[in-house]
């Protein structure tokens, strides 16, 4: 008996099996034979069948190979089993054997296993599907293909990022494509000296001459704050999933040309400095402009940026 063969199971399974193999007679090697093609035939028609039966299917493709393979490898494996009996090898003997084996292998093997864990996962959920915008894992992109220990994504900037599926299922997942409408926010300041009405009215009208925005669900726009030197507004459309850039840089591009035309001032951050009576202006400390103002009557509004 092979010392090796006793290293890595009980002495008793070992000697078993042993025994079983150097028993092994001529006719019993070609009944063996005939059950092993006999098999094999068996398989090849359960195969078929199989394969039928998930064409018709509408799991996605990995999932399919997937099944395909554990179904393959399970018939290989009664194959064996049958065999081996035919043989007069005690299977249970080879079973304690094949297990002591496995468990050695994915013990060595515990994050290889951990991925092809997370890529049954992810396809048994459907969390996203091949041509999805997700973020997942610290990593956003398009995903390319969906594997059994990794998942390919394709970001924005066209890099092919590779993600083991662990990391994937252990991370939040967000799925920017599933839903067929999405969201679109902004926001914009305006000047104190602009009535709030008016800018709203002005936002609401881009947002109803645009034709990708959508009447349903309806657009909301409303002061969102009270800054030092603007009043914020914030304006929420919806819009079709695939239109979500077309419109968010639509709008972007066209604040300020409806504000000018408007007659509403956009500020930026500013310091509105009052003189009093008996206070003198520094010449050197203002600009060109604001000198000419400095040198007129006491009080006066000076205004100045901060950047």
């Amino acid at each position: 008996m092979p010392e090796s063969l006793t290293g890595i199971v009980p002495e008793d399974t070992a000697k078993g099996l042993w025994d079983s193999i150097k028993n092994i007679t001529a006719s019993s090697i070609f009944n063996a034979v005939l059950v092993a093609a006999a098999c094999l035939v068996a398989m090849k028609l359960l195969l078929k069948v199989l394969d039928r039966a998930l064409g018709r299917s509408k799991l996605d493709a990995p999932l399919k190979t997937l099944l395909r393979t554990l179904a393959k490898a399970g018939l290989w494996f009664v194959t064996v089993i049958i065999v081996m009996e035919c043989l007069n090898i005690e299977a249970t003997s080879l079973v304690a054997v094949l297990s002591v084996v496995g468990l050695a292998f994915s013990l060595a093997l515990q994050s290889f296993l951990s991925n092809a864990a997370g890529g049954m996962q992810i396809l048994a959920s459907h969390p996203f599907s091949e041509g999805d915008f997700v973020e997942a894992g610290g990593c956003s992109g398009t995903v390319e293909e969906i594997g059994l220990f990794y998942t390919k994504l394709t970001t924005p900037d066209n890099k092919l990022v590779q993600m083991p599926n662990s990391s994937i299922v252990t991370a939040n997942i967000t799925n920017f494509s599933q839903q067929p409408t999405r969201r679109v926010e902004l926001r914009v300041s305006a000047s104190y000296d602009a009535a709030p009405d008016r800018v709203i009215a002005l936002l609401a009208r881009m947002a109803a001459e645009h034709p990708l925005i959508l009447d349903d669900p309806n657009q909301m726009i409303h002061v969102d704050g009270y800054g030092g030197s603007a009043v914020q507004y914030v304006m929420r459309v919806w819009c079709a999933n695939a239109d979500y850039w077309t419109v968010y840089y639509d709008l972007m591009d066209g604040f300020k040309a409806a504000f000018d035309a408007a007659g509403i001032e956009m500020t930026y951050p500013h310091l509105n400095i009052h003189l009093g009576e008996g206070a003198y202006a520094d010449p050197d400390a203002l600009g060109r402009g604001d000198k000419k103002r400095a040198a007129g009557p006491p009080e006066k509004s000076v205004r100045r940026n901060d950047g």
